[in-house]
């Protein structure tokens, strides 16, 4: 008797649900397999399955307030019940989302990723061939990130915002022009996302403070990354803040691949020089070269001024170096030379700027990812935004595994396949 009021109150609900928005939760969640610890959430006991559900629901609608997700579940009754909830009773209160947020432990829901990942990467939709790792701000909820605040010292770090204690001060680029330097000081934190850049799906994520330096993360990511779809041999992208030579080791070395990273000039300066490699001097002569000098691990190419070893020769420009009252005057300058991998690398060839222009595969993905409400949080812990994260980027998979089992040409975006629905 139970069973048959209930199936009346289903289709009942489904009078006041849409239809494509029923189709596409539908075919959202029957793709979606796992458990989570049996432990339930909140005082009425909610499975936690239902709970991840409800969060992608937040995610694919880009719900950016708790409070918007439960106004839309409580009036779209049909989908808290594909979610899982028991739409006879009452559903999850604010505060019951907000506990689980801050008790859910992360490595169950990156085992959730891990899983849709390999699921993918079994069906021949993402690959590891062409790998692209970028972060993007996420901006803490304190009134420091508010631009119309007036308070002084916003983003000094002696005034770190008492709302978000673990959230840190981390800086970002304002502009995408190469020609710019803009940057912005923010509150918050940093999601950093390798993503396939043929599908534009993320294989592994990990949320850190925002004064994390991007560098720093990536050995970390790609070995968690490499224990759920194997990266040997891959062509590994990334911007100038990844120019380090140890990530160029360990793509080279540990995974068997190739790094396409542009150089990070890092303050030095644009000196001249001849289409042979020899530099030029202040009064525009040709250095010649002076032997070769080794110090820290590399090795350095000196050169010399063209009249250092004339008796009568006379600098043009009458530098101070010539006129120094030594033996050997006039100027000298060094250039490494390309004894390691990282140096090797001809960024000028039409190959590197091709393979690197796959790389604008991650921005599109941020932006995506963004387009979710995660660009402004409105949770106050580092616990419960790297899960908030964690769940943006699991319902971006979910999207793309209905959407392929299903037979659909887009994978990218929920509004797309809820037009197919």
């Amino acid at each position: 008797m139970a069973a048959i009021y209930r199936q009346e109150i289903i289709q009942d609900v489904t009078l006041f649900t849409s239809q494509r928005a029923a189709n596409l939760y539908d075919k959202l969640f029957s793709c979606l397999d796992f458990t989570l610890p049996r432990a339930a959430t909140g005082r009425r006991g909610f499975p936690k399955e239902a709970m991840v559900c409800a969060f992608i629901v937040m995610k694919c609608e880009g719900f950016s307030q708790i409070t918007d997700l439960a106004d839309y579940l409580d009036n779209n009754r049909l989908i808290a019940h594909y979610c899982g909830f028991n739409i006879m009773e009452p559903l999850p209160s604010y505060w019951t989302y907000d506990r689980f947020l801050k008790k859910m432990d992360n490595a169950a829901l990156k085992e959730i990723m891990a899983a849709q990942v390999k699921k993918l990467y079994e069906m021949g939709i993402v690959d590891a061939s062409f790998i692209g790792l970028d972060s993007t701000p996420v901006m803490a909820n304190t009134k420091q990130n508010n631009p119309k605040s007036f308070a002084k010292n916003k983003f000094s770090k002696e005034n770190h915002p008492k709302s978000d204690p673990d959230c840190a001060l981390g800086v970002h680029s304002a502009s995408n022009q190469h020609n710019e330097r803009r940057y912005e000081f923010y509150w918050g934190y940093k999601s950093h996302v390798l993503v396939d850049c043929i599908s534009g799906l993320p294989f592994y994520e990990l949320t850190t403070p925002g004064n994390v330096a991007d560098s720093s993360v990536a050995a970390e990511i790609l070995a968690a990354a490499n224990q759920t779809v194997s990266l040997k041999e891959c062509t590994f992208l990334a911007d100038k803040g990844y120019d380090v030579k140890s990530i160029y080791n360990t793509v080279k070395t540990v995974y068997e691949g190739e790094a396409f990273i542009p150089l990070n000039p890092r303050g030095t300066k644009d000196s001249k020089a001849l289409s042979a490699g020899n530099p030029v001097c202040e009064a525009g002569l040709a250095m010649h070269k002076d032997g070769k000098t080794t110090d820290n691990g590399r090795t350095r190419q000196k050169y010399c001024c063209p009249f250092r070893q004339s008796k009568i020769g006379v600098c043009p420009c009458n530098h101070k170096n010539w006129n120094n009252g030594k033996k050997n005057r006039g100027c000298t300058k060094y250039k490494t030379v390309p004894d390691d991998y990282r140096l090797s690398i001809d960024r000028s060839c039409l190959c590197f700027k091709r393979t690197y222009a796959l790389r604008t595969e991650c921005e599109r993905y941020n932006s995506r990812f963004k387009s979710t409400g995660q660009e402004r949080l409105w949770v106050r812990n580092g616990t419960s935004a790297a899960n908030l994260n964690t769940l943006a980027h699991i319902s971006a998979l979910a999207v793309a595994l209905a959407a392929v089992l299903h037979g659909s040409h887009s994978y990218r975006s929920a509004k797309q396949l809820q037009r197919s629905a």
